[in-house]
């Protein structure tokens, strides 16, 4: 039986297996307003993430299962000029200390079952940006060919109420080159009835 190590080994392996170079566009329009500190990009494939929060001052963890990707991601940051914590590990068998993380980063990773974790991990107002692929009734041309890996609507909403939500989008965008069905969740770690609420540059397209 192929390991989740080796499946996506072979994929970064795949030349024509691409994925975006820029962070979640979410994740650099609202850069400014976050917390400083140290982050986690979990799931981090080629680092853009990882790269993005370490030119930003951040002290970067940044987990992957892929020795392959992570292998590129270092690459990429020598490239930078920055300094990230590469570590190969799977996730579901991750211990994360808790209220250590200022920013979270998830991208394009199926993990509703690991959200509880990461919950936790974040340090008092600490905020989570995750972004993934939707199922949708429009023609899409970026994401997993099967739904099983995609969200429904408000699934990451719904497993994210306790905390404070800074920003929910469900639309098509453009991913790579072609167009994607994607949610992106923005929330705090915090609760109450006033907070503070930071002011953002408006969002192109």
């Amino acid at each position: 039986m192929t390991s989740d190590r080796d499946r996506w080994n072979d994929r970064y392996r795949d030349p024509t297996f691409d994925l975006p170079d820029e962070p979640i566009p979410e994740l650099e329009r609202r850069i400014e307003t976050l917390p400083e500190g140290r982050a986690l990009d979990v799931a981090t494939g080629t680092g853009r993430n990882a790269r993005f929060l370490a030119a930003h001052g951040y002290d970067v963890e940044a987990i992957d299962v892929s020795d392959v990707a992570l292998e590129e991601a270092r690459e990429r940051a020598d490239r930078d000029g920055v300094e990230v914590d590469w570590r190969r590990a799977d996730l579901a068998e991750t211990d994360l200390e808790p209220d250590r993380y200022d920013v979270i980063t998830v991208s394009f990773f199926s993990a509703l079952e690991h959200l509880p974790a990461l919950k936790e991990a974040l340090a008092p107002g600490g905020v989570l940006v995750y972004e993934h692929h939707l199922r949708s009734s429009d023609p899409i041309e970026v994401g997993p060919s099967s739904d099983r890996h995609r969200y429904r609507s408000n699934d990451l909403l719904r497993a994210c109420l306790d905390l404070t939500i800074l920003s929910y989008d469900e639309r098509r965008r453009s991913v790579i080159d072609g167009t994607a069905a994607v949610a992106t969740l923005v929330a705090r770690n915090s609760y109450g009835g006033a907070q503070s609420y930071p002011i953002v540059p408006e969002r192109e397209g």
